[in-house]
């Protein structure tokens, strides 16, 4: 181990900065954060630096470096890019066994600085002893995205009632005990969903009472529309700390291989025809495994809330008395529009979107026509595959042009994307051409023109040229 990892406490302690750049300012801003008291030794100062010594936040002397700026220094940051003096400050501050840091030169450094995930007062820090800044930085984003920030606020928590748990609980093991439980229960997760009275309740009750209460909680999530890179980073520190995950059929297996090990998985694909489960047994079985102590996760594809039937399941779990929190998804009309190179809305073209179910006949027929045909809007129909052709006849009955662009989008954002283009009077029959599949996103709109030309991934799109308009894009 060539450097020893350690954490200085700088607070009122003496730091010498030699140069005024921006290089010093990037270190004098994490500094400052630490209470340190710094000096900064350079002719001139940056903007930024400048106006921290106008603001007394920095102590500086403009002038060159002298040997006896190091007097009383704890630690020195050497910022220029004078190779002599770089030289000069290291030497003499080995001489008086200060410990420096020369900017890009780690053969002068006496401690090195690491990439750093801050969550005060949790701190972590990376480091590639200097070989690599870049991958110290890769390795820290990676760390960024598994680390919530409702870190800092249950570290606080912790730090401030942990005088009082050693007060009451003399046995090491049980302490210890105490202590997971107040991480990984509900008192953690009251602090990470924002609830900190609740929190302090709880625990006061636990302390109190002298008994653990095992929990159980249900996370409502969504997946997204297919491409597991647009997971949000809460979705995941969600999926790796269930016990059980109970999952649709619209989930990529790839998002489902991000969830821990030891997970178990439950399938209650529902599709047009075919329910594993019915929805009310899926509300059960939520219940049973939160009642059960059971951290369990219900993986939606796209968002919960956008036709995926999440608000009847925390409803059913809130009747019950369960814990529940609802980590929201990309939905699959935004992710797969973007992915086909499709705006939503545009200056020139549209101004608002619907967001349409037409899964059966039913649905269908309940809808406002005269509202959807209306020109100048968007309208995305989800699970609409089967039901093409009643909405292509509904829509020109009620006045929208046969010329209108459609697009279909065929398993958006995943490696198999399909995306075809046509126009309204032919949506029906390029549906039967095409052997249209679900899952589709179905788009009626001017701005469904634009993912002729605008996109980007998967295959080429498929263009019909039986439009003029569509003839010239696909030319």
């Amino acid at each position: 181990m060539e450097y020893l990892p350690i954490f200085v406490a700088a607070e009122n302690r003496r730091v010498l900065v030699v140069g005024g750049g921006q290089v010093a300012s990037r270190k004098i801003g994490l500094l400052i954060r630490s209470g340190a008291e710094i000096h900064v030794v350079a002719p001139e100062l940056c903007e930024a630096l400048r106006a921290l010594a106008e603001e007394g936040s920095i102590h500086w002397r403009a002038r060159a470096f002298r040997d006896e700026d190091l007097d009383d220094a704890w630690l020195v940051y050497v910022a220029t890019d004078d190779p002599f003096l770089q030289r000069r400050v290291s030497r003499e501050a080995a001489a008086r066994r200060v410990l420096v840091n020369t900017v890009d030169d780690r053969d002068l450094c006496s401690f090195i600085m690491p990439a750093i995930v801050d969550r005060s007062p949790v701190m972590v820090a990376i480091s590639t002893g200097g070989t690599s800044p870049v991958l110290a930085r890769r390795i820290r984003d990676g760390v960024e995205r598994l680390l919530p920030q409702a870190t800092a606020r249950l570290a606080r928590f912790v730090g401030r009632v942990r005088d009082r748990i050693s007060e009451s609980i003399s046995d090491f093991a049980q302490r210890r005990h105490f202590h997971e439980w107040l991480v990984d229960g509900p008192v953690g997760d009251a602090l990470r969903a924002g609830r900190e009275g609740e929190a302090l309740s709880r625990f006061e009750q636990a302390l109190s009472d002298g008994e653990l209460i095992s929990e159980g909680m249900v996370y409502v999530v969504g997946a997204g529309p297919g491409d597991p890179e647009l997971l949000t980073l809460k979705a995941l520190q969600t999926l790796q700390k269930a016990d059980v995950i109970v999952h649709d059929g619209l989930v990529d297996p790839r998002v489902l291989e991000l969830a821990r090990r030891d997970a178990d998985f439950i399938d209650v694909t529902k599709r047009a025809g075919y329910h594993r489960l019915p929805q009310e047994r899926i509300n059960q079985l939520l219940a049973e495994l939160a009642e059960a102590g059971k951290v369990a996760v219900r993986l939606k594809g796209g968002d919960p809330f956008v036709f995926g039937r999440g608000g009847e399941e925390i409803t059913h779990l809130r009747e019950r008395g369960i814990r529940y929190e609802v980590v929201p998804g990309i939905t699959a009309a935004v992710g797969c529009a973007a992915y086909a190179g499709l705006p939503l809305t545009h200056r020139d073209h549209a101004h608002s979107v619907w967001l349409v179910t037409a899964h059966c006949r039913d649905s269908v027929d309940e809808l406002d026509w005269n509202d959807l045909a209306h020109s100048r809007q968007t309208l995305a129909f989800y699970m609409a595959v089967k039901q093409v052709g009643r909405v292509q006849q509904q829509l020109m009955a009620h006045g929208r042009d046969p010329d209108t662009p459609v697009a279909f989008v065929e398993h958006g954002c995943r490696p198999e994307q399909r995306v075809i283009v046509g126009r309204l009077g032919r949506m029906a029959e390029l549906a039967r051409e095409h052997e249209l599949q679900s899952p589709s996103l179905i788009y009626v709109g001017e701005v469904a023109a634009l993912a002729a030309e605008l996109g980007w991934y998967g295959q080429v799109p498929l263009v019909d040229t039986d439009s003029e308009a569509l003839r010239r894009v696909a030319v």
